[in-house]
Parts: structure tokens; sequence; C-alpha cells
């Protein structure tokens, strides 16, 4: 779709027209699916290694492209105003693999990617997975001990991009190579299916970051799972803005190797600033944007005018990493029309499992169902198919309803041919014997069989042995008017083992006050999950991906 197709689409949008129900594959637990089955698309059953159509090298999807649409606008960089095409950015990998190669690059080496969004970024990724090293993409930005020690986890023994002080000393540091004008000799790949492609480490939010150990058939799978999708992820013709960092496997994947395949144009920013990506998108006639919350919430705050123009090009709007709030949604689709698609993923699964792009509406509270070729189930903490049981002596403790009968939670359980091989370096608690990765999140599936997230299993609070999920109190809280953003969390009570603790961000000029919080907490929660104590302050710890930091909180 064309940039002047989009404004055109708005209103077949807004009344839910992008799928058609009539041949929408319903899965739902009226139709026979409970929460302790597993459920995928079953149209996408011929595809459900989630694998056909890539294979081989991911550095394969920009050769692909480079062919195809050699001359077409592929990476716009609007830190530099640098734009290339498709065969300036191939030629710039091949040249990079020399580079590598002359440094002493064998296959199977891990090298440290510390660069932001940029050409130099896409360059310096692809050159090392065409060489056949493994990249192991870091914040450029992050604590000279942290990135230390992230390098001296994963073994690297070079780095492209901008070096730390203290780094180990048998590491070489190598300069990213540019686009040139003479093309060197062109790069067999080296590496494909289960040979170690990425190195990504995990935020962290709940302890030391872990290395996820991705390959090119994990990656390219869950390409060809976006591919497959009703509503595409990425047009040929979008110019999708990626101002989330690339080092995190949500801008790697959903934005740079989807678009890499799609041989749509890339506009990177190195950092999201609100009023500077609307400028982009207006300068370059964005029709995508990839987001998270906290981007959204900033979009959101704008004057409605404003927004409308700066987004009037844009087609679709995506968001990941955590959860919106519905007046943020309500707040995006006054001031423009569209409705912001949601989904869920993990970076040990390459990293999108589930969307609401998979019926093609936005639906506000739901991540949506599972891409083709994955599979999902809810299982209890020891592995037990089917939901948590609800706690008998807590009657609120319900979350939805089918016909009815209260629907307990689970924990989130995939399978699919994009799920990681285990953590670096032994390839530990991966998938089990069956395929199956247990994640630490917490959800439910409602009547229609959409995901919905409760919390992470970690940041349950047990106030005298009764469970609190902190998004839940979070929500009652976020929506008292002044307040811009909470947290809740478990401290230490003598008496009730945890208590609960919550740390509001007032909006500006807003006179907010701790009894008010209580009353309302009171009002709609049962007595347990009421927060002990009210803190107020300036922000709240986040990832680069805007999660929240509860560990930071406690």
């Amino acid at each position: 779709m064309t940039a002047d197709g989009a404004s055109e689409n708005r209103e077949s949008r807004d009344h839910g027209d992008l799928w058609n129900s009539a041949d929408e594959v319903p899965l739902s637990r009226r139709q026979g699916v409970s929460p302790g089955e597993s459920i995928a698309d079953p149209s996408s059953q011929t595809n459900a290694d989630g694998a056909s159509g890539h294979a081989g090298n991911v550095a394969d999807l920009l050769a692909a492209t480079a062919r195809a649409k050699p001359d077409a606008a592929a990476l716009v960089d609007t830190a530099t105003a640098e734009t290339l095409t498709w065969a300036e950015v191939d030629a710039a990998v091949d040249a990079q693999v020399a580079e590598l190669r002359a440094a002493g690059l064998t296959a199977g080496d891990r090298v440290a990617l510390c660069l932001p969004t940029s050409v130099a970024f896409v360059i310096a990724l692809f050159g090392v997975l065409r060489a056949g090293g493994v990249a192991v993409p870091l914040p450029p930005q992050g604590p000279e001990s942290e990135l230390r020690g992230l390098i001296e986890h994963s073994g690297a023994r070079l780095l492209i991009g901008a070096a730390a002080d203290d780094l180990p000393g048998d590491v070489r540091v190598l300069s990213a190579v540019t686009a040139g004008e003479q093309r060197p000799e062109p790069v067999e790949p080296v590496g494909a299916g289960e040979d170690l492609a990425v190195l990504s480490y995990t935020s962290g939010t709940t302890g030391a970051p872990r290395g996820v150990m991705l390959s090119h058939r994990a990656l390219l799978a869950n390409v060809t799972q976006l591919e497959h999708l009703p509503v595409r992820v990425v047009e040929p013709s979008d110019r999708v803005l990626i101002s989330i960092p690339m080092f995190h496997v949500y801008g790697l994947g959903p934005g740079l190797l989807a678009g890499t395949s799609a041989g749509a144009t890339l506009v990177l920013a190195e950092r999201f600033d609100v009023h500077t990506a609307l400028e982009a998108c207006v300068k370059y006639r964005v029709t995508s944007l990839l987001g998270v919350p906290t981007m959204y919430v900033e979009l959101a705050a704008l004057p409605a005018d404003e927004l409308g123009e700066g987004l009037a090009t844009v087609r679709l709007l995506t968001s990941g990493a955590a959860p919106l709030h519905p007046k943020v949604l309500a707040a995006i689709r006054g001031a423009t029309g569209l409705g912001v698609f949601e989904g869920y993923g993990l970076t040990e699964t390459a990293p999108v499992v589930t969307t609401t792009m998979v019926t093609g509406y936005p639906k506000p509270g739901s991540v949506g169902r599972p891409l083709p070729g994955v599979e999902l189930r809810l299982v209890d903490s020891d592995g037990t198919v089917g939901p948590v049981p609800l706690d008998p002596a807590d009657p609120d403790d319900v979350f939805a309803e089918d016909d009815g009968e209260p629907m307990g939670t689970g924990l989130v359980s995939i399978r699919g041919a994009n799920l990681f091989s285990g953590y670096w370096p032994d390839g530990a608690h991966g998938p089990d014997g069956e395929g199956w990765f247990r994640t630490g999140d917490v959800g439910y599936l409602d009547t229609d069989g959409d995901l919905h997230l409760v919390d992470r299993a970690n940041d349950l609070i047990i106030v005298n042995g009764f469970n609190v999920y902190p998004n839940e109190v979070e929500s009652v809280i976020n929506a008292l008017p002044g307040v811009a953003e909470s947290a809740v969390v478990g401290v230490v009570d003598e008496r009730s083992g945890e208590a609960v603790k919550a740390v509001i961000v007032p909006e500006r000029g807003a006179a907010l006050s701790e009894q008010q919080v209580m009353d309302a907490c009171t009002e709609a929660l049962a007595g347990y999950k009421v927060p002990r104590t009210v803190e107020f302050a300036d922000s709240l710890p986040h990832s680069a991906t805007g999660k929240l930091r509860r560990m930071n909180l406690r």
C-alpha cells in the first residue's frame, strides 16, 4: 500500500473491515479450544514449521531483495540524512565481511555490535551473519561495566562500534564499514539453519541478563510467520519508521529483518523524540510506525491536530513490549482514526508470538492470537496442561467469564520453529523434548480465544497466602485522573509476608493524594490487594524498549 492510499483506508479500519469475518478462523473455547489446549491458526498447518519460504542464512534476505530491487531506497538514516539503495547496502555488507575476515573472524566467532539504530548497525549485522559469525548486539549507551560483563560472558573477541575504555584486553575494535562506490567480490554466506546467528541478551528486568541463542532457523521462521498474517506487518511499498533499538530483538526482527524481506524503505532514528519522529513521518511520508508503549504515551499527549497531521500518511501502527492503556489507545484513534495493533513476544521467540493482526482488528486489552505456525497453551507452574485454579477464598479473583463460568489464568507455553536454542553457552533451559517453552508470563484466553496477559509470574505478590497481580492494581490506579503512570510491587512485611506498594508518576500540575489512591483501590479491589504504601515519583525505571523494571522499585 502506498502512502497516498493510507488515509483512504482509515475508514475501513475503523469499522474492522481489514479481515473478512466470513473467512475468519475462530480460535475460541466455544469451538472446542480450552485454555489447556494449544491454539494456532488451522489454515497455517501446511506451514506448521513456520519456516517455509525462507531457508539458509539470515543475510540471504538482503541478497534476495538486492537482486529484486537493486535501485530501490533501502535505508534512510535520519541522523545523517544518508539514503542507500538495496544494492549499495548489499555491497557494503560484502565489504564488511572482508574487514571481519581480515581481522581473523572464523565461523562461530562472536562479534559484539555496539551501535545505535543506524545504517552502520544494519551493515555490521548482515556482515557478521554473512561471514559466518554470531552477532552480539549490545546497548551503545550502556554502562561500561555492563558492556564489559556481557562481552566477557559472550566470549566476543571482535567489537564493531563505539569502544568502552574498560574492554577486556584481547578484544579488537573495528570501525563500521560505510557504503562505497566500488563493489567488492560477492561473498557466499557461511552458516544456516541451526547455526547460531544472534546472541541476544535479555533486558534483565527480573535478574541478571541471559544470552538467548537465536539460530538462523528461528529468526527466519518468525519473518515467514509474520508474512503469513492477513494484515501484512510490512508491505513492499511501506516506509517504516524504526526508532526503537535494533540491539533489541523487537527492532531487529519485526523491524529490520521483516522490512528487508519485504523490500520496504526503512527510516532509521537513533532514538525516539516525539517531535522529531513526527517531523520524520512528514518528511519521509512514513506509512508504518513500529512502537512501544512509552512512544505512544508521548504521541497521545500531543494536541490531536498536531498528531493527526504528523501521522497523515501512516497506514499501520503496531506496539509491543507491554500493554497499552485504553486512554492512550482512545487518544491515538481520536486524533488519527487509526487503531494500534498490539502483540506479544519474547527474546526467546525471535520475537513475535501473538498479535491482534491475526484477526485484522485491534482489540484493547488483548495481545491477540498466535502467528501462523505458532502454538500456544496455558499450563500450571509445574507444567501441567490447563489453567491455574482460581482461589475459592477470593470470589473477586476473576479476569473473565465464559458462559458465566470464571476462567483461570496460566503460564503461557509456546511451541514453534521460531523458538530459541536455549541459553548461552550450553543451551540450557530451552524448549523441552516436545518442543514447548514455558514462559514466565501469566495470562488467560477470552471467549474469542484471544490472549490477555495478566503479569509476570516473578512479579506476583503474595499477601497472607493470596495472589496479587500488579497489573490488576495498576489498572485501577491508572484510571484515576491525574495519573501518568504507576507501578505496583511487593515489599517485605513481617505480618503478611508481603505487602503491596504503589509508586505513582502524576501528570504535570495534577493534585493527587495518597488517600485518593487508597480510596479508589478500596472501592474496586479486595482488601489484601489495596496498597499498604503509596509513593510519588517524577519517573519510573524502564528498559530500552519501555518495559517497566519493577526490580529497581523493590
